[in-house]
């Protein structure tokens, strides 16, 4: 019997595909990734809007070392936050028609300026306020994107900073070699 030697490439490209496979659906939609690397189940909101607060999101807060993963558990946790609000389903339901007509076009089929251009028009609106409060609070309380921005997490259950940490940052000050030591008159 011979062993068949799996590499690490070939193994994820197998366990991708039985992973995307394995979805099960119970009255919810899911939204994969064109790479399939994560999926986005919705139990309130379509799935164009949930698109649309997918980019608007990252419009709000553009993170280049973020991946779109960690917006969309922001759409999740509004999703959530939907299911038992049926005035948050009307508020998408009509923001997303508003940013559509900003330009006539479909939100969606915008450039990213004109996008951002489009969320400027309707900034002042419910709709816009609602997204952004609760994108800075899902987004931030996210343990998973802490590390991205040097943030070590909470320290005081190990007894603060000072011991743990506190000297990390980069902007302790180092004496200057080529100053010379304040002379002694005494």
């Amino acid at each position: 019997m011979s062993k068949r030697i799996l590499n690490r490439r070939a193994f994820l490209k197998s366990a991708g595909s039985v992973a995307a496979s394995v979805v099960v659906l119970s009255g919810a939609t899911t939204i994969m990734a064109t790479n399939q690397a994560w999926a986005m189940t919705l139990e309130t909101l379509a799935p164009g809007e949930a698109e649309v607060l997918l980019r608007m999101t990252r419009q709000l807060y553009p993170h280049d070392m973020l991946g779109d993963i960690y917006y969309a558990e922001v759409v999740e946790a509004y999703d959530a936050k939907a299911k038992g609000d049926p005035e948050i389903v009307a508020l998408v339901k009509e923001g997303t028609a508003q940013l559509d007509q900003v330009y006539g076009v479909p939100w969606l089929k915008l450039s990213p300026g004109t996008q951002l251009e489009a969320l400027k028009a309707v900034e002042g609106g419910k709709f816009f306020q609602s997204v952004r409060g609760h994108t800075v609070v899902a987004l931030y309380n996210n343990k998973n994107v802490w590390p991205s921005f040097g943030y070590q997490g909470s320290s005081i259950e190990y007894g603060g900073y000072l011991f743990r940490g506190f000297q990390d940052a980069g902007w302790t000050m180092e004496p200057d070699a080529e100053a010379s030591p304040p002379a002694f008159t005494g």
